[in-house]
């Protein structure tokens, strides 16, 4: 005869616990109440992911969310977290300590499944900024260092501190040890909530178990609540767990304490086989993947996982009103106080965003050296190609014209090259905005600042190797116009580049719609039909006077054409074309001068950088309502 399963109810009194934030009375009492999340497929049908989920975290203790391949643990943890998608609709209560209110900053801290890393700084580095931008702006340099140095050797990341994270251009440290950087990285603002998405992912049994026994450990002493979503643990790391949430399609198959479950499902007619590991046994009752395999293969007679999903949320259900419990344990808590933590200021945040962006841009091939290597061959054989045009006869004026556009449009367009790093770039923002490391202002700000010298660089010495070889107009100011023309179209492109970044984080996506965006407006920048000529609904307005081509253009022609007279060689006593009548015949707008054409282009540079923040906020607005587990879902 089976024995009846007598649930323990959920805990109500605070756990005494010490460390960096005192007692428990400062720590995170998270509860959830009939959560329930849905998305729309393929077929325009709501599917549901999430069915009327109920639990609590407390603080001190680490909360295992365990479940097969699309039980929805992810999507639980997100929802738990705030980050729900804006794809997804969700229902139910989400409470801290008893209420519905923000976290401040240093609360919460997400560790994702993917490790998503500047890959081109070393262990050291990585986490050493990240101290720097997280850690309060009153703590010394040196404690931040110190702090950083000593998460990484509890982190077992000593032996690497020295290396590469690496990535795409160079091989760098194992994935495992990419792991471990991911969560020492959240660790460091010691957080009283702590979001783990699959924290073993990539690692060996020996360093999960020591990863998992130190979140433990610091859960402890600290009073850190921990939300571990976990697919598969050793028996080592399952012991570690104080609570388990096991999730069947959806459904809440048990939660409760870890060590209960092994008596919940032998009351249920599953007892777990001695020697087993029970994380293990639990899965495979509860998998119902290879239902009709494992039916067709065997000739006992045996429940379906689908039965087995059945009768256990049945049992839980009739045996254990978690809602009630759920209730009481906010309401005695709905006191306990949270202290806001002090950030570093915007300006210390600029300096180190600025110096770890400088550094990933030196190092990055694909975002520098390789764009100034072909900046530098393709003004070679553009130079090549239209050497010495320097002579003032009537055919060089062609010459000087194609030459212009080949600088405004082709150079231009190998920022192109750099849209895989700011794709990279785009993503370790995301994820270190979500944590409250800095925010898109800061983010944009250092972007612009730290690339500016790069791209003044990239410009000069292709620029003088164009001009020179092919006798453009002589004279120093001349010359630095035609570098500040370039520089600014450059930084443009750049911006443009940026903004598509934020709207398809896809590379080959990216790449072709930057390549379509500039070919609109290279093809209404009046080069290849006058101004006069384009058709006035969307060619000549808006798109005419909105296009970096034509200023561009039209600056480089005044640079070059005014104060140059060209005469005909086949009669070389007769009259001379003024520069600014061969200006007047393309069209040029000859009311204002050149360093205008070049103002408007650094103001445009603003525009784009100004909408690629606005781009960020809009995103931020259209995310999910429950963004700091503030309110209802």
């Amino acid at each position: 005869m089976l024995r009846r399963w007598t649930p323990t109810p959920c805990p109500t009194t605070p756990l005494n616990v010490g460390g960096e934030h005192g007692t428990a009375g400062h720590g995170v009492f998270l509860t959830w109440r009939d959560v329930s999340v849905s998305a729309i497929d393929e077929t325009r049908r709501h599917k549901q992911i999430l069915d009327r989920i109920t639990g609590c975290a407390r603080p001190g203790q680490v909360l295992a969310l365990m479940g097969a391949s699309g039980s929805g643990k992810t999507t639980l943890l997100d929802t738990l977290s705030g980050r729900l998608g804006v794809d997804m609709n969700g229902t139910g209560d989400i409470l801290i300590n008893g209420q519905r209110k923000r976290l401040s900053y240093g609360t919460s801290a997400y560790v994702t499944q993917e490790n998503t890393l500047m890959t081109t700084l070393t262990v050291r580095e990585a986490i050493h900024y990240s101290a720097q931008l997280q850690l309060p702006g009153s703590m010394p340099l040196a404690k931040k260092l110190a702090r950083a140095d000593r998460a990484i050797r509890e982190m077992g990341l000593a032996a690497v501190a020295c290396s590469r994270i690496g990535g795409r251009v160079c091989k760098g440290i194992s994935g495992g040890e990419r792991k471990r950087v991911s969560i020492c990285m959240e660790l460091l603002a010691s957080p009283r909530l702590l979001f783990l998405d699959e924290p073993t992912s990539g690692l060996d049994s020996a360093a999960a178990y020591h990863v998992m026994a130190h979140i433990a450990r610091l859960a402890r002493t600290t009073g850190t609540t921990v939300v571990a979503a976990i697919h598969q643990p050793s028996t080592e790391v399952f012991d570690l767990f104080n609570g388990l949430c096991l999730l069947a399609n959806g459904r809440m198959v048990y939660f409760g304490p870890t060590p209960e479950a092994a008596e919940f499902f032998t009351s249920n007619g599953f007892p777990c086989p001695l020697r087993r590991n029970p994380s293990d046994h639990y899965l495979r009752i509860i998998n119902k993947d290879f239902d009709e395999e494992i039916k067709s293969g065997s000739s006992l007679k045996s429940p379906s996982a689908a039965e087995a999903i059945e009768t256990l949320v049945t049992s839980f259900r009739s045996l254990h009103n978690l809602a009630t419990n759920i209730q009481i344990m906010g309401t005695e808590n709905d006191v306990l106080p949270l202290i806001k933590e002090r950030q570093a200021g915007l300006f210390t945040k600029l300096l180190v965003l600025i110096k770890r962006s400088s550094v990933n841009m030196h190092r990055d091939i694909a975002y520098y050296w390789l764009r100034f290597s072909i900046f530098n061959c393709v003004c070679f054989c553009i130079g090549s190609i239209f050497y010495n045009i320097g002579d003032t006869s009537m055919g060089s004026i062609q010459a000087r014209i194609s030459l212009i556009m080949c600088i405004t449009t082709i150079l231009t367009m190998t920022s192109l090259g750099g849209f895989p790093s700011f794709a990279e770039d785009m993503k370790v923002f995301r994820k270190e905005r979500l944590n409250g490391h800095y925010g898109a202002t800061a983010f944009v700000i250092s972007n612009t600042l730290s690339s500016a010298p790069f791209l003044g660089l990239m410009c000069i010495i292709p620029g003088a190797i164009i001009y020179y070889m092919t006798g453009l107009q002589r004279g120093m100011d001349h010359f630095i116009y035609f570098v500040a023309v370039l520089w600014a179209s450059t930084m443009l492109v750049e911006g443009l580049i940026m903004m598509v970044a934020a709207m398809v984080p896809d590379i080959i996506l990216g790449v072709a719609l930057g390549a379509g965006i500039q070919a609109l407006l290279l093809l209404s920048c009046g080069f290849f039909r006058f101004p006069d000529d384009l058709p006035k609904p969307v060619w000549k307005y808006p798109m005419y006077f909105i296009s970096y081509h034509k200023y561009g253009m039209h600056g480089l022609y005044k640079n070059e054409f005014l104060g140059l007279a060209f005469g005909d060689q086949l009669n070389p006593n007769g009259p001379l074309t003024e520069g600014d009548h061969v200006l007047k015949k393309l069209q040029v707008e000859m009311g204002y001068s050149k360093w205008v054409d070049l103002a408007i282009l650094c103001a445009m540079v603003i525009i784009y950088r100004a909408a690629f923040l606005a781009m960020i906020k809009l995103t931020e607005m259209r995310g999910p309502i429950i963004k700091c587990q503030c309110m209802k879902i």
